[in-house]
This record gives structure tokens, sequence and C-alpha cells, in this order.
């Protein structure tokens, strides 16, 4: 693959070099901030309390959807015999 240069005005450069990880080139850093965002993406917007709220409610719902697949399955079960 082959490589571009583009002009950044320098606002832009330095928003991308502190949005850029250190395992990252630049043109890793872009691919990811254009692409589909993703849960690593909120690693450093979250404090640690928020953090732990997002997991609970998170555990709650793998939790609720758990028990409403049980009660379908039961359900479709019954509704075979």
């Amino acid at each position: 693959m082959g490589t571009k240069t583009i002009r950044l005005d320098e606002d832009v450069y330095e928003y991308l070099k502190s949005k850029k990880r250190d395992d990252e080139t630049f043109s890793d850093a872009v691919d990811r901030l254009t692409d589909d965002w993703s849960l690593l993406d909120l690693v450093e917007t979250y404090t640690d309390d928020q953090a732990d709220r997002h997991r609970d409610v998170l555990r709650r719902s793998e939790q609720t959807a758990a028990s409403s697949r049980e009660a379908l399955l039961e359900r479709l079960e019954s509704a075979d015999e």
C-alpha cells in the first residue's frame, strides 16, 4: 500500500497528536478516529466512579437478558408439551 502526504492545519495536527496512542502511527489514529466508535475510546474520558457505574449497568443488563432468555425458553418448552 502506498502513502499520501496531506496538509493539516496546526490545530488539527495537535488534536490528532493528542488523540494518537503511543503504539499508533498517525495513519492508525486517523483510521481509528474516523471509523465507528469503540468502547476503548471512552477509557480516558471516564472517571473511576463513572466506569464502576457503567460496569454495574452492564452487569444488570446481562442478568436481565439472561433471565428473559430463560423465561422464554421455559415458555417454548412448555408449548411443545
